[in-house]
């Protein structure tokens, strides 16, 4: 079976088929990735905020191997490469559609687009279904996460400037 990943996630998709339907529900919150290793906050958007958007607010390994705060280096336009991952917008314009809002998810492990399916299984579970070329789809379930976790991008350090003589 070929994995998938989705944006940031980097768990892999491990189901073969889509996702199992979930009633419809506003999916908006701060949200675990099932590996742990980043919060996506997801708030409404859009025209009458009837869409849903997500972007990073935290992630567990922030800086990468050098100390710098980890960017988009994946990212197929290289002018897009040194965004930061934390803030980074994965889903924009979610669209509510058969109990679930679709679209489009952005991985920015692999600097790809794939079709999504954000549902609302429960008051603390939220259904992701990724697909690419509609036929190699999984699936992951995030959990809701405190919103107060969100994070800053951590900012390399930088040389102090000297201290101004006391006048």
């Amino acid at each position: 079976m070929r994995s998938i990943l989705i944006p940031t996630l980097a768990a892999s998709l491990l189901s073969a088929g889509a996702a199992a339907a979930a009633p419809a529900g506003d999916p908006s919150g701060t949200w675990l990735t099932e590996d742990g290793r980043a919060k996506i906050k997801i708030e409404k958007c859009g025209p009458g905020a009837a869409h849903a958007c997500g972007k990073v607010v935290w992630l567990k390994t922030p800086l990468n191997d050098q100390g710098q705060p980890r960017t988009d280096i994946k990212n197929p336009d290289p002018k897009k490469r040194s965004r930061p991952v934390i803030g980074l917008t994965l889903m924009d314009g979610l669209k509510p559609e058969d109990g679930a809002f679709k679209g489009q998810i952005y991985n920015a492990e692999e600097g790809k687009i794939y079709d999504v399916s954000v549902s609302r299984e429960s008051a603390s579970e939220l259904a992701i279904s990724g697909c690419m070329l509609k036929i190699l789809c999984g699936s992951q379930t995030w959990t809701k996460a405190p919103d107060e976790f969100a994070q800053v991008a951590p900012v390399p350090a930088k040389a102090k400037p000297a201290a101004k003589p006391a006048e």
